[in-house]
């Protein structure tokens, strides 16, 4: 274990953790509000402290699986505890666990909250509370490798460890370009909606806030009636679109601008998520007409919200959990899948659930014939055996860690279809559950013991479960 290594990039991580507090702190100073002393007091010891920890460049650099597993997973956790301590200073959120669990679910784009009225913070702080999902989105750790000097050769497993998805590859031969091609592009379609939702008449502040949350697929609203609550239709028709777009897996956008469309129109997740999409669209659509004696209005409301919970992002522009049993079933199993691999979405990943049950299948024709010969293939290449067995220990450890979950959590006053929403819908970064928890309640209620199983869950779902598990290996800290 390269000690040294994982201190200095820590390091450089605290000091661009205190540099993005500049952006709200900037706010505060615009709007003369009360965020200004809060951000100072978290931004100047961390920037110290992450100076301090990187004055003294390690000789070996090596960077290999286990350091980048625990350097992503400590990143994390220090960056949302750090990031938690401007709400309670000012006293937003007293409550530190409720401060930190609100700064995770921003960080981890689950978009859960426990704050009843938002529209009571000041505005640097609402600005801190969404830009926190437009960080998480792509990666902190990604973001660093774009704009810090080229370090480790072995940067590749940082990236590796953060990114979500079966597999991450280079765009290009440099890891800091490809994280610069991906920020790049990132940063494109943000400003895109920003401007497009100027254009609908809402205010550049909402703009901001909106297009960071929808960037990362967090939700967080600067409202407390969420998108819903500017009772704009053109508001909803752009956020749907966009959610969507930050649903795709990055690497098609890039494959995009160097001309390779056939191989965009080939690609076999996104044709599945989309089919999935306009499917279940359709199906809540049906379903939950006769409610608003209106098909294109029950058209307006699942397709935003589909298109909401299918992208992780959590946004709502009506209350679902009053809608039919059948379209909250179709939700539910739309948690469970989530977004595309490469993309700022939680969930399973299409690219996982694809290659799951084609291994299934391949085992259901072993079964009939022993003797074939079944590959399992995505995008035209074949899966690997091994790669196969990843996925399939992901599932498993991903059902305990739901299923132990949502035991813990059943131990307060809630029923088991709160608990077990609760625990999924942290687990995915998907942000509303069922009931109390719904797109217009909160997670105020639950017990300090809940309010940390669930954080535990937002961290495991957003970095893939192993960094996590890993980090807390005592192997994992011995020396090589």
């Amino acid at each position: 274990m390269n000690y040294h290594m994982i201190r200095y990039v820590i390091g450089q991580i605290m000091k661009l953790g205190a540099a993005l507090m500049g952006l709200p702190l900037l706010a505060s100073l615009y709007y003369l509000d009360e965020g200004t002393i809060p951000l100072l007091a978290v931004m100047l010891p961390l920037g110290i402290m992450g100076y301090i920890l990187t004055g003294f460049k390690p000789k070996n650099q090596t960077i290999y699986a286990r350091e980048g597993f625990v350097i992503v997973a400590l990143a994390w956790v220090l960056l949302s505890a750090f990031g938690a301590l401007p709400f309670v200073i000012g006293g937003q959120i007293p409550s530190f666990t409720d401060a930190l669990f609100e700064t995770v679910s921003g960080f981890t784009t689950t978009g859960s909250t426990l704050v009843p009225d938002i529209e009571s913070f000041p505005m640097s702080l609402k600005l801190w509370r969404s830009f926190t999902h437009w960080i998480g989105g792509m990666g902190v750790l990604v973001f660093a490798l774009a704009i810090l000097p080229a370090g480790s050769a072995q940067s590749m497993y940082i990236m590796r460890a953060e990114v979500p998805g079966p597999s991450v590859g280079k765009l290009v031969a440099k890891t800091q370009l490809t994280a610069r091609i991906l920020y790049g592009i990132y940063i494109f379609f943000t400003v895109l909606e920003a401007v497009m939702l100027r254009l609908t008449g809402m205010r550049w502040f909402d703009c901001v806030a909106n297009a960071f949350a929808t960037a990362g697929t967090g939700g967080f609203s600067v409202l407390n009636d969420g998108i819903g609550g500017y009772h704009n239709v053109w508001v909803e028709v752009v956020i749907t679109a966009f959610m969507l777009i930050f649903s795709i897996n990055f690497n098609l956008f890039y494959l995009l601008l160097i001309r390779r469309f056939s191989d965009v129109l080939k690609n076999v997740e996104i044709k599945v998520f989309f089919g999935i999409y306009l499917f279940s669209t359709l199906m809540v659509t049906f379903n939950i007409a006769p409610m608003y004696n209106s098909f294109s209005r029950a058209l307006r409301y699942a397709g935003f919200t589909v298109a909401s919970l299918s992208s992780s992002t959590g946004f709502g522009n009506s209350d679902f959990t009053q809608w039919p049993g059948f379209s909250q079933t179709i939700l539910i199993l739309l948690m469970f899948c989530g977004a595309c691999a490469g993309s700022t979405g939680g969930g399973l990943k299409v690219a996982r659930v694809i290659i799951l049950l084609r291994s299934g299948l391949r085992e259901m024709r072993r079964q009939l014939n022993p003797k074939v010969v079944a590959t399992v293939k995505l995008e035209g290449q074949s899966v690997d055996s091994e790669q196969i067995m990843t996925q399939g220990s992901f599932f498993i450890i991903y059902m305990v860690i739901l299923l132990v979950s949502t035991l813990f959590i059943s131990m307060d006053k809630y029923g088991f279809d709160v608990s077990f929403s609760a625990a999924l819908t942290a687990l995915n970064n998907m942000g509303p559950g069922i009931g109390a928890i719904g797109p217009y309640g909160n997670f105020s209620e639950f017990t300090p013991l809940s309010k940390f199983v669930l954080i535990f869950d937002m961290l495991a779902g957003r970095l893939e479960i192993f960094p996590v598990l890993i980090a807390f290996m005592p192997r994992t800290w011995k020396k090589a």
